[in-house]
């Protein structure tokens, strides 16, 4: 019975170690899978890292994907803008909201609300330009909204400047109207339809003064340039010695950004600020671009052919763009190009059309025809903006 009890005993201890060295072996099997796991996350940052550093992100394809996106949904925004907002203003057809962009080379880091929070606290990140910077400056704030409690956000705007406030982080999101970043009589937030527009091509001190202290600055000016001639003003607005003179466009607009480059290499340190310049953002306002239709009214899909350009584009007017930078870099002030612009062409059906608050009475010939009043320059919320911002997350977070 002694014999038993001793072999039971012995049997029962075999077990106790056995399990004792299978908990052990669970042990090291989890510790060594967080291990695994924070490292694989580690290499995986790097890779993105090496990805973007050698990654044209802008050359690629629009993907439907109605899992991941939107990246955030348009009555969820609590700033969304009324010019932007198509869903509200009766567009049934959804599917601007869930295309994705797809670089041929590498993919595109996923948007991470508190991941950029994080990085701009304690910053200023600024967008200055026309309306179509200012709806990349509310897609940017609606990206970020949902990951802000109610009580730890604000918004206010004084004059030209806007400014969503994260307090949490300390972190400001803001936007500074300067459509034609140095002066001009559009200046007015509000009032700037003006017949006769005129800038003084040599003054900017004026808006941008309100820039100086910023980490990083967004900048785009195209919309406002599009026309054969300029008036131009040597003097002040309110001196009546000043000579004004018509200028060919292309001149004045290369004029105008040598003294918004002049005032950022003396004025712009470099190792504090980064620096972005948007490309110009296609309009689809002639339906014989891709063959159908009057503009991009009752338009529902992508363009599909690759590389497509539409007429109201114009390269003469990136080349300028793309000299004044490359010059800047001579002189030791990086901006990085996002070169929005091709990626854009093919988003014929991305626009609010008639999808949008209307200022002003519509007139009987306008409702007659709703493709007279659609407006094919700017870009419905949730859809394209989203994307030039999730480029503008990758360079400021993932490099």
């Amino acid at each position: 019975m002694a014999k038993k009890h001793q072999i039971v005993l012995g049997i029962w201890g075999i077990r106790s170690s056995f399990r004792s060295l299978i908990a052990l072996l669970v042990t090291i099997l989890i510790i060594t899978a967080v291990y695994l796991s924070q490292d694989s996350g580690r290499f995986f940052e790097n890779r993105t890292n090496v990805e973007l550093s050698q990654c044209n992100l802008f050359s690629g394809k629009w993907v439907f994907d109605n899992q991941s996106y939107p990246l955030y949904k348009e009555k969820e925004c609590t700033y969304m803008s009324d010019q932007l907002a198509c869903e509200k203003f009766g567009r049934k057809d959804l599917s601007y909201q869930n295309w994705r962009w797809q670089p041929h080379q590498c993919n595109l880091p996923r948007f991470n609300a508190t991941a950029l929070l994080e990085t701009l606290r304690n910053k200023r990140l600024i967008f200055v330009g026309d309306s179509l910077n200012r709806g990349q400056w509310v897609s940017m704030v609606c990206l970020v909204d949902s990951a802000v409690p109610p009580t730890l956000k604000s918004m206010h705007t004084n004059g030209s400047l806007s400014t969503f406030k994260a307090t949490e982080y300390n972190a400001s999101i803001e936007f500074y109207w300067a459509p034609l970043l140095v002066e001009s009589n559009s200046d007015d937030p509000l009032n700037h339809r003006v017949p006769n527009r005129t800038v003084r091509v040599k003054a900017i001190e004026k808006h941008a003064r309100h820039w100086t202290d910023a980490d990083i600055l967004v900048f785009d000016s195209y919309l406002w340039w599009r026309r054969p001639t300029m008036k131009v003003l040597w003097g002040s607005f309110e001196s009546p010695d000043g000579i004004y003179k018509e200028v060919e466009m292309l001149r004045v607009y290369e004029m105008a950004l040598r003294t918004w480059s002049d005032w950022l290499e003396f004025h712009v340190n470099p190792n504090k600020t980064q620096l972005f310049f948007v490309s110009m953002s296609p309009t689809h306002e002639s339906g014989e671009d891709w063959g159908d239709g009057e503009n991009c009214y009752s338009e529902t899909e992508p363009v599909l052919k690759e590389e497509f350009w539409g007429s109201d584009t114009d390269p003469k007017t990136m080349r300028v763009v793309e000299n004044v930078l490359d010059d800047l870099k001579t002189r030791g002030v990086d901006v990085q190009m996002l070169n929005i612009t091709q990626l854009s062409e093919y988003r014929k059906e991305g626009h609010p059309s008639i999808y949008r608050k209307q200022w002003e009475p519509l007139t009987e010939e306008q409702i007659s025809d709703p493709s007279t009043y659609a407006d094919c320059i700017h870009w419905c919320l949730p859809g394209v903006p989203d994307v030039w911002n999730e480029f503008l997350y990758a360079y400021i977070v993932h490099q």
